[in-house]
Order: structure tokens, then sequence, then C-alpha cells
């Protein structure tokens, strides 16, 4: 067997499953006969399954079907949602495109299925890239919560004066993943901050009674600033963006009036950002 082919073998399977919709799952992956490597909390991995993988029942037929090599592993990057300290597994939050070529083929799988890990995760948004005396407001889209959750879970200083804020922002208040959670992170850690939003209320099957609108709103709105009991402002905080590029070019352009700016190798600045697609 070539290097190649190692690489590439199905090396690990599904320790469970977690359905938080029908669309939205809680997956997770342990390694067959390797240890996972460390990682940085924000950082991702790759997984995979080959062409030939059946599809989830609920999904779109493969657009590709007629031409794809059923041999060949379809590959996809997936921030990590579990602690780096955790060594047992690894824990996406992944959502269905059902015309997609690889997350039908994913939700199909059930516990003990086997599929592709990377042996070695990567990625730069860290908040290694923050001085540790800045606050850090972390502000998601859908599934973009993921790699908040690997560094909250990991590095998340409970108590101290450095303030931290999640802004969870959804179509519906049934794609709120982690709810529950940061609920409770934020009733034990006095500088823990968490804000969900939906966009589409009038949709809830139940009188939805929390706030409405864009993420961004919660920031120009100055719900942030009356919960931290003073302003964000590029001297004191770090932003974190993460999701669907439209509304990371939109909080991006409003953070930009208040004097943040993106930062980069070359010229540090206080706004990072991962988009999704």
């Amino acid at each position: 067997m070539t290097a190649q082919k190692k690489k590439l073998e199905l090396n690990a399977h599904i320790a469970q499953k977690i359905e938080v919709t029908p669309g939205l799952i809680i997956l997770r992956i342990v390694p067959d006969g390797w240890e996972l490597p460390d990682f940085e909390p924000g950082q991702f991995a790759v997984i995979g399954l080959p062409g030939s993988a059946p599809r989830y029942t609920y999904s779109d037929p493969d657009p590709e079907k007629a031409t794809r090599d059923p041999e060949k592993m379809i590959r996809r990057a997936y921030s990590i949602a579990s602690s780096s300290v955790n060594k047992e597994y690894i824990e996406f939050y992944i959502t269905m495109v059902t015309s997609g070529a690889l997350t039908p083929r994913i939700f199909h799988l059930t516990p003990g299925d086997p599929i592709y890990l990377s042996p070695k995760f990567t990625g730069m948004f860290t908040l290694d890239k923050t001085p540790p005396d800045k606050h850090i407001v972390m502000v998601s889209t859908g599934t973009g919560l993921a790699p908040y959750m690997s560094m909250l879970r990991t590095a998340l200083p409970c108590g101290t004066d450095r303030q931290f804020a999640v802004i969870h922002g959804a179509r519906h208040s049934w794609d709120l993943g982690y709810r529950s959670e940061l609920i409770t992170i934020e009733r034990i850690c006095s500088n823990f901050t968490y804000f969900n939003i939906i966009s589409r209320p009038e949709l809830e099957k139940v009188k939805w009674g929390g706030l409405t609108g864009y993420v961004q709103d919660i920031w120009s709105q100055g719900q942030l600033a009356e919960a931290w009991g003073f302003m964000p402002t590029p001297e004191n905080t770090h932003v974190f963006l993460c999701g669907n590029p439209k509304m990371i070019d939109d909080v991006n352009a409003l953070l930009n009036t208040h004097g943040f700016k993106e930062h980069t190798r070359k010229e540090p600045g206080e706004i990072h950002y991962e988009r999704y697609w």
C-alpha cells in the first residue's frame, strides 16, 4: 500500500452522533489505533468519506454521480468544537447541505461507522493571536460557533477580570446549538456573557421571547456594552468573527467605524475572522 493510500484510508470511526435538528448534528469521532494530535482551540481538522458512501435519505441526489470516482475520498475542513485537552474524541458541529458532496454522506453515518480524520490539525483562528489582557468577543452564525466552543472549553479563565462574550445568531431558535451549555457557563462564570438572537421569529412554533434581528444589532444597540458595564474599544477588546461571509463583512464594516481593524501577519489588529464558505 502506498503512502498516499495510507493517508486516505478510513482511519477513525463515529463514536456519537447527536441530532440537534434533522439538518444539524454534533459528531464525535475517535481515531482507530492512533493518538489524536495536539492542537490549539480554534483550529480545524479534515474529515472525509469515499464517493461510494451512501447519502442521507432526505438529501438531494448527488449532482456529480455520473462523473464521481467512487474510490476517491471527498474531504472537507471543519472547525473543532471539543477541548484541546480532551484526547478521547474530536467533536464537530455540522449542518447538512442537501446538495453537497460530503455532508449528506456524513448524515447517513451511525455510531461505529468508519470515516477519515486527518492526522494533523491546523489553522490560525486561535486565541494566542490576542494579548492576554484584552477582552474577547466571539461573534458567529450557525455552525460558526464550533471553534468558540473549543476555546471556551479549553481556555476560558472563569471568574477573572478578562471579559468574554459569545454572540450567536441563527434563523430559528432550534438552530441555536450548544445553547444549554453556554447558558450554564454564563451562570457559573461571572466574566462570561452569552447572547443568542434569531432572524425569523415569525416562524417559531412557540412565541419567541428572546432577541430578534442579527448579530451586529447586539453591538450597535449597545447591549454588549450594557452587559459588560463599559464600551468595547480597539484598546481593550479583540473580536472574532466566524460563519456566514455576509455576516463577517457586515460586522467588520461596523467595527471599522469604531476604529477596529483586521489582524494580519504583517499588521496586527483587533478583528480575527474565518469564513465558512
